[in-house]
């Protein structure tokens, strides 16, 4: 074991400041938790008095915090499934096209949103969604009034599904087409001499084949459930569609930060880490079982 150690000191160095900035942020802070017991104060920091747990029962009696745990959950769970069927869709039509040029540039063209931050992407959805922008001026070519995809309590949250999908499947399109290059050719020319059309060569061999990727793929996304894009709708909503598109990060990002409530904040945040544990251990276990996948 020492043996191996020296011979693998130097990959061991390597990891040393990672290990330092994990540890600085995201162990450190494990010590503010104590907050959510408190009545915090400021100017008393973590000798403020303790309340046990008096600021859960005050985050569950309220009817917003109820309303964003279905908001997050809502569009988490759309937003899951949009990533995992529209990537696989555009791989399979992807891999039909023969010219590896056009195949590449495509490939290029949707992969290049996911380069791009949520600060960025917002401003050219707002642009792109106002009343005067591209989508409303086409659709007033249709004789269709004004839609207001940012501002409409109904619309919102579905703006919020569309434009996540189209920013992040291009991702998913690019590790559908590795695997989909790992099946075996001859079994397509098995196929063909049997008869089968491409219709049906998708449908017996292309699938069953990625199913293993695409379980994969759904399992490990399910640790991100509680996880509803904070960037993306911190930079894209207004108070006239919290109703709808108020999600826990952006609601703890109000109370905590905007409104000083450290307490209460800290309290709903620590209740989304740990349901977010749980859901990340499920993910491992099912990933195991389901496609054989394991870490560790």
């Amino acid at each position: 074991m020492l043996r191996k150690l020296r011979q693998q000191r130097a990959f061991h160095l390597m990891l040393v400041p990672s290990i330092i900035l994990v540890f600085i942020f995201s162990y450190l802070p494990f010590y503010g938790l104590v907050i959510a017991f408190q009545d915090y104060n400021p100017g008393l920091g973590f000798h403020s008095p303790w309340v046990g747990m008096e600021n859960f029962e005050h985050v569950f009696k309220q009817e917003k915090f109820l309303r964003t745990i279905w908001n997050t959950l809502y569009m988490s769970i759309f937003k899951l499934l949009g990533g995992i069927f529209v990537p696989v869709i555009f791989a399979l039509l992807l891999n039909e096209v023969m010219r590896a040029a056009f195949k590449r540039t495509f490939q290029t063209l949707v992969y290049i949103p996911n380069f791009l931050s949520w600060v960025i992407m917002a401003g050219i959805m707002i642009d792109i969604l106002a009343s005067d922008g591209i989508v409303n001026t086409f659709l007033g070519l249709l004789g269709v009034k004004p839609i207001s995809f940012l501002g409409s309590p109904s619309i919102f949250p579905w703006t919020m599904i569309v434009t996540d999908i189209w920013k992040g499947f291009g991702f998913g399109t690019v590790v559908y087409l590795a695997a989909l290059t790992g099946i075996d050719p001859g079994l397509y020319e098995a196929a063909l001499i049997d008869g089968a059309n491409r219709w049906k060569q998708t449908i017996y061999i292309t699938l069953p084949l990625l199913a293993p990727t695409i379980i994969l793929m759904a399992v490990l996304s399910l640790g991100n459930v509680m996880n509803a894009g904070f960037d993306q709708i911190y930079n894209l909503y207004s108070p006239a569609v919290y109703e709808s598109g108020d999600i826990i990060d952006t609601y703890v990002y109000r109370l905590g930060i905007v409104q000083a409530q450290y307490s209460i904040g800290t309290a709903i945040g620590l209740f989304k880490s740990v349901i977010t544990c749980i859901l990340v251990v499920l993910s491992l276990v099912l990933a195991k079982k389901a496609a054989g996948y394991k870490i560790y």
